[in-house]
């Protein structure tokens, strides 16, 4: 949701806090008071309520408290404390909505007359802001709209202190219009600084002293946030009176912010029975109109959406939000759980399903408790596998779950699970996904395109409409005709999912040439991206620069834009000075308000036509689609989206645009074009738009509309029938009709679904267009009964004369889709058993990251998973980090080190310089613990005594591996070496080999002293006790770590650490180019030979 209602005491913060506002008076003067608040302790953190009157009132968004008898004026601190007790934690009943007063504002008095009050408002409409002012404000202001003055500012214009006096201030005293037209003024630039959408001041009070602000009422586009972050500070949007705000919903709000997808949630009746949880914002509001329309409003518990492809982890913390929150009452009728949605158009059932699923499972055994069956009915990518998945859960767990596919209506389970219709044995099974891209005529080859206008209409040479000429002055008309077999367009963003899909569906409507030209992706330099297309692949040009793209495109008319909701703006604005580009879809959800206003004014200056934002796009079936509209294939085969056909529709909701394909391909010859226009409060293009296109279009027939709850555009569709300027037939249904029958006010998943007037409730828009002239159904669920009653209509009387049906190409499936549906398996390059990065969480040999973490294991247990594959002891542990904490560093003179310093001073680069040490270790130098660990080994395993193993090394002319040291001595110990051994001996239960090896350093160093048991031959024997007797290994296991070389990389670990701190310590201390000097080198040359 964009526009939000914030508290009085955020509003009056926002303004108080503005600096351009100095006529304002009372600053900084408020107390908060809450069920918390000790009001014995108000005197002391607020001094100034001890010396001033007072009013009181509650801050909790409820209109009209003055007539409500809810502000306690002119009262003294005590006066106020026994105000408060008669009124904090009471249950009050406004019009519809009951609560209870919880949150309180005090606030200075202000003593004034009559005279000196007045009304102001500020709010926003698609073309401009407008003022309203009214000289007698007050409690008393009545009906504001009929009676106070109006001054209408154009979007992107500015306010004028002289505009205010002439058209709003002419019944103001002389003496206070200099103030309060600054102060509308600074009010204004104010409410467009914070994105205000709605800023009211009732009453705005203006005494000889200056204004004072008294009580507001406010909405801020809560979408502006990366704007107006530390402008706003931290908000917090309190629900509408009537309504709890429930940690649950704060939990799925957080949730929200910190994902791509959507994901809403809203409790209306935790005792209830009937839970939802459907995948769609306009879907969503579909089911909820259907289970109020079946009388279920009274036991609806919840309103709620997930949408925008959110993953597995995203849906499963979803899921298991409602299903905790729906066990923990039980009902004596037992619950019913509804998930459903409509066709989506690029969401992963299987992958969403199985987050839920995993829920499910989670909450078999309270689900079973409190009796609770589950209704399933989805459509989309991969659906299939997602049906089965949920299907199979059922059986397993005994929950009754009935699930039911594409063939079945999208609302017909609401019936099932409210017990008004019977529940099928045995749905009919939906062909698998891969069945649609099967050759259906079997030919290899393309075959020529066979439509190019309408399904009923004989072929045609052009299927493109020019743009009417506009007037002269006036901006250049829109093109009647947006999209043809032969547009092209530029896709801004990386989305290579979606141009591929683009690319099959031009493959599959057998255009001669691809409809994406060129991608546009700052983020890299210019290259070319391959896709396919067909059976071939081709390479598609990507370009940093939108000036680069159209430059060398000339033909494209089309920008298709995926940026972000933060640079969707200004990337549409670049496009915009493109004088070719007639088109732009905007995708993107969550952009200000204000500045799609500003993006649609421009647009209309230009003549230019915007679909979106918060849009899946459009298609033109047989021609074009934007993105990832109609879905995959299987959805574009099924739903005959690969010709044209008689009917055009226009929504609101990209997810039921799908689902109006399905419905239409089953109750009509096809659909001809579909746009959905997006679920903002002011999309680029209106309703109205459109179907004036479609009423100009002569392929087209007749016409659906699918509207929503909010806004007025469905009022212009009624006086266009009226005044003849449609003569099409218009199947039409506004969804949202069960907002009229909840008792407080509900914000759906769409931005603008929500009415603010009577007339914007979808139930006087359904009559307003039936009483037009309007096909309007009594419900969604005949929605394609009445398509179809017209259709056949039609046909009944020549309009429509259907064709004959000519088969598509086959397109080839991407092996990753394939893969992804289980039809092909292929031997896989690489092997692993130690990590997956795959799922929703990291996990090391088994173990998820968060248990790595909750366990405390720390890198000696990281190390055990990721070398071992083992949970290895604590002592075990603590001993590897010991171990890498002792050969962390032996200071600069070691080979290692000395030529990562060399290095570093040559100017290289970290990875350079470590990588020049590590290259040293080996058997001279740091690598003794494989080999030590291998010598004593054998020599104990077989048997030998260790002076047989000293006599045996010496015989053979070899080194005793670990045995020795350069400075350390048996009169010299090293330090590092009695660490380890003291806690090996205190903590391992066998240290058989380290015995042996100590008994080896006796005979060694009674030879010469320092001839001692060294630091790398410690670890090595060390380790061998640890995997022979730890319990986690058996003894071949351990014996094959030991070959294999796990031990040195203890070493190589450890060693890093020092390397690194020698790069940095040379970097730090800015060292030159090193430079080894002459006396330090023997020169030893062969002496001269002459002749």
């Amino acid at each position: 949701m964009s526009a939000k209602a914030i508290s009085e005491q955020t509003g009056k913060k926002f303004l108080y806090n503005n600096n351009t506002l100095a006529a304002v008076q009372n600053r900084f003067r408020y107390v908060n008071v809450t069920p918390a608040t000790d009001l014995n302790l108000l005197a002391h953190e607020h001094p100034w309520l001890l010396t001033e009157r007072l009013v009181v009132k509650p801050d909790q968004l409820i209109k009209r408290r003055g007539k409500l008898g809810l502000v306690g004026i002119n009262l003294d601190l005590q006066g106020v404390k026994e105000w408060l007790k008669g009124h904090l934690m009471k249950e009050i009943t406004v019009g519809r909505a009951k609560g209870v007063l919880k949150n309180f504002l005090i606030e200075p008095f202000v003593p004034h007359t009559q005279d000196e009050e007045f009304y102001v408002c500020i709010y926003a409409t698609r073309e401009a802001d407008h003022v309203l002012f009214h000289h007698e404000g007050g409690v008393e202001v009545g009906d504001v709209d009929a009676k106070a003055q109006r001054l209408t500012v154009a979007v992107d214009d500015k306010l004028s202190d002289a505009q205010v006096k002439e058209q709003l201030l002419t019944h103001v005293p002389d003496d206070k219009k200099d103030v309060l037209a600054s102060f509308i003024v600074g009010l204004f630039n104010l409410y467009e600084d914070l994105y205000f959408t709605y800023l009211e001041i009732n009453p705005l009070v203006v005494t000889k002293d200056g204004v004072y602000v008294l009580d507001m009422a406010a909405k801020i586009d809560a979408t502006a946030d990366f704007i107006c972050k530390a402008k706003w500070g931290d908000v917090e949007f309190p629900p509408p009176f009537g309504r709890e705000a429930y940690p649950e919903e704060a939990y799925i709000a957080d949730l929200d912010a910190k994902s791509g997808a959507s994901l809403k949630l809203t409790l209306l009746n935790p005792q209830g029975r009937i839970w939802t949880m459907v995948a769609g914002g306009g879907a969503s509001v579909v089911y909820s109109d259907t289970i109020c329309d079946l009388g279920g409003v009274d036991e609806l518990a919840n309103y709620g959406e997930y949408s925008g492809a959110p993953s597995e982890q995203q849906t499963y913390d979803y899921a298991k939000t409602i299903l905790s929150l729906m066990t923990r009452e039980k009902h004596p009728e037992g619950k019913v759980l509804i998930i459903g949605g409509s066709i989506a158009n690029f969401t992963n059932v299987a992958a969403t399903f199985k987050g839920i699923v995993r829920a499910i499972k989670d909450y078999q055994g309270p689900l079973k408790e409190h009796e609770v069956s589950i209704f399933v009915r989805r459509g989309g990518p991969n659906y299939q596998e997602g049906l089965r998945v949920m299907g199979e859960v059922g059986k397993t767990t005994g929950i009754p779950i009935h699930v039911f596919g594409t063939e079945t209506h999208m609302t017909a389970i609401v019936g099932m699970a409210l017990g008004h219709r019977p529940i099928p044995n045995l749905p009919p099974v939906a062909v698998h996904t891969a069945n649609f891209l099967l050759n259906a005529n079997n030919s290899p080859m393309t075959p020529a395109s066979s439509r190019t206008a309408s399904f009923s209409e004989p072929k045609t040479t052009n299927d493109v409409t020019p743009p009417k000429k506009s007037k002269a002055g006036l901006p250049p008309a829109k093109a009647t005709t947006l999209f043809s077999s032969h547009t092209k367009a530029i896709v801004w963003g990386m989305q290579t999912r979606a141009v591929q899909g683009m690319l099959d569906f031009d493959y599959v409507c057998s255009r001669d040439q691809p409809s994406v030209a060129a991608i546009v992706y700052p983020f890299t330099g210019d290259h070319k991206q391959k896709f396919y297309w067909g059976h071939k692949e081709i390479l598609v040009p990507v370009y940093k620069n939108m000036a680069d793209a159209m430059k060398k495109h000339p033909e494209v008319d089309v920008m298709i834009s995926f940026a972000s909701l933060r640079s969707a703006y200004d990337s549409t604005l670049e496009a915009m000075q493109y004088p070719q580009v007639h088109t732009i879809a905007i995708i993107a959800e969550g952009i200000p308000e204000a500045q799609t206003r500003k993006l649609i004014k421009i647009a209309d200056e230009k003549g230019v036509t915007i679909i979106g934002p918060a849009t899946v796009g459009g298609i033109k079936p047989g021609c074009f689609k934007i993105g990832n509209t109609g879905g995959m294939l299987d959805n574009i085969l099924a739903s005959k989206l690969y010709r044209p056909g008689s009917v055009a529709y226009v929504s609101r909701s990209g997810g039921m645009s799908n689902e109006l394909n399905n419905i239409i391909s089953r109750s009509t010859d096809g659909v001809y074009e579909g746009v959905a226009i997006g679920g903002d409060r002011y999309p680029g293009t209106t309703f109205m738009d459109h179907v004036l296109r479609y009423q100009d279009t002569p392929g087209i027939k007749m016409i659906v509309v699918l509207g929503e709850i909010g806004g007025t555009d469905e009022y212009k569709i009624c006086q266009g029938i009226k005044d003849q300027v449609i003569t099409k037939p218009v199947v039409c249904w506004c969804i949202g009709t069960c907002a009229t029958m909840f008792s407080s006010e509900v914000q759906f998943g769409h931005a603008g679904a929500c009415a603010h007037q009577a007339s914007e409730t979808a139930v006087a828009k359904n009559q307003a267009l039936r009483d037009a002239g309007a096909y309007v159904p009594k419900s969604f669920d005949e929605l394609g009964d009445v398509i179809k009653s017209v259709y056949d209509d039609l046909v009944a009387e020549g309009t429509i004369v259907p064709a004959q049906e000519v088969p598509p190409p086959t397109v080839p499936m991407d092996y990753s889709w394939a893969r992804e549906l289980g039809l092909i398996r292929k031997p896989a390059s690489f092997m692993t058993s130690i990590c997956d990065e795959r799922g929703q969480e990291l996990i090391y040999a088994g173990m998820a990251i968060t248990e790595v973490f909750k366990e405390e294991m720390g890198i000696g247990g990281v190390l055990g998973l990721l070398w071992f594959q083992r949970r290895l002891p604590r002592y075990a542990c603590q001993f590897i980090e010991m171990c890498l904490m002792v050969t962390a560093d032996h200071g600069p003179a070691v080979s290692g080190a000395h030529n990562t310093i060399v290095c570093a001073r040559a100017g290289k680069d970290l990875i350079s310089s470590l990588t020049s040490g590590l290259l040293t270790i080996g058997d001279r130098f740091g690598g003794a613990l494989d080999a030590a660990a291998k010598q004593f080994s054998k020599a104990f395993d077989s048997g030998m005594l260790p002076m047989e193993f000293v006599n045996k090394m010496k015989k053979d002319g070899k080194l005793i591996m670990g045995i020795g040291h350069r400075v350390k001595s048996i009169n010299n110990p090293d330090m590092r070496v009695q660490i380890l051994k003291d806690f090996v001996k205190q903590h391992f239960p066998s240290t058989q080999l380290l015995d042996y090896a100590l008994e080896v350093e006796k005979i060694t160093t009674s030879k010469k002293p320092n001839l001692i048991l060294n630091v790398d031959g410690f670890i090595g024997v060390s380790f061998v006790d640890l995997l022979r007797t730890c319990g986690g290994f058996t003894r071949d296991e351990a014996d094959e770590f030991v070959e294999i070389g796990a031990l040195n990389g203890i070493f190589v670990l450890g060693r890093s650490m020092g390397f690194i701190g020698h790069y940095l310590d040379q970097k730090r201390l800015k060292q030159g180019l090193y430079r080894h000097p002459w006396d330090d080198i023997s020169y030893v040359l062969p002496e001269h030979m002459s002749m």
